[in-house]
């Protein structure tokens, strides 16, 4: 049976870029730089300290994942800003908006109350946005949201 998530991909347009920018300003860990054989795909694996058994693969699309046709439709998507890689948790939705803006991340919202939480989405060096979430402790099913 399938136990949880463990990798999750993350396409990007540069590697080296994007691991600076997830442990230098997201703060996540390295956890894997590595190519795979002799001219192979250069596997770049990151993720939170406090969550170990799950990894975002950072790619740059084309082979072996895709054809040069797939893989160019994906980076201009990308580039363009239209793809979301999910949403990233934390406890502290103000304090670590301020930090993360600090170290030059750039938000598209700042943090906004939602039926779930407070809200922000930020931007990766790629274009891809991710939701930035402080959860509700408990939810307010009777309350209306616009």
């Amino acid at each position: 049976m399938i136990k949880g998530l463990a990798i999750s991909t993350v396409w990007v347009l540069d590697q080296d870029r994007a691991k600076e920018f997830y442990t230098e300003k997201l703060g996540l860990e390295l956890r894997m730089d590595m190519t795979l054989g002799e001219g192979g795909m250069r596997w770049v694996t990151v993720g939170a300290k406090d969550q170990p058994e799950v990894v975002l693969t950072l790619m740059v699309p084309g082979a072996p994942a895709m054809d040069e046709e797939s893989a160019e439709a994906v980076r201009t998507l990308v580039a363009k800003g239209v793809l979301g890689a999910g949403a990233l948790a934390t406890d502290d939705i103000h304090g670590d908006y301020e930090k993360l803006k600090a170290r030059g991340v750039e938000f598209i919202q700042p943090p906004q109350e939602r039926p779930y939480g407070t809200e922000a989405i930020l931007r990766d060096d790629s274009g891809n946005w991710f939701s930035f979430t402080q959860q509700r402790e408990e939810l307010d099913l009777d309350k209306e949201w616009a």
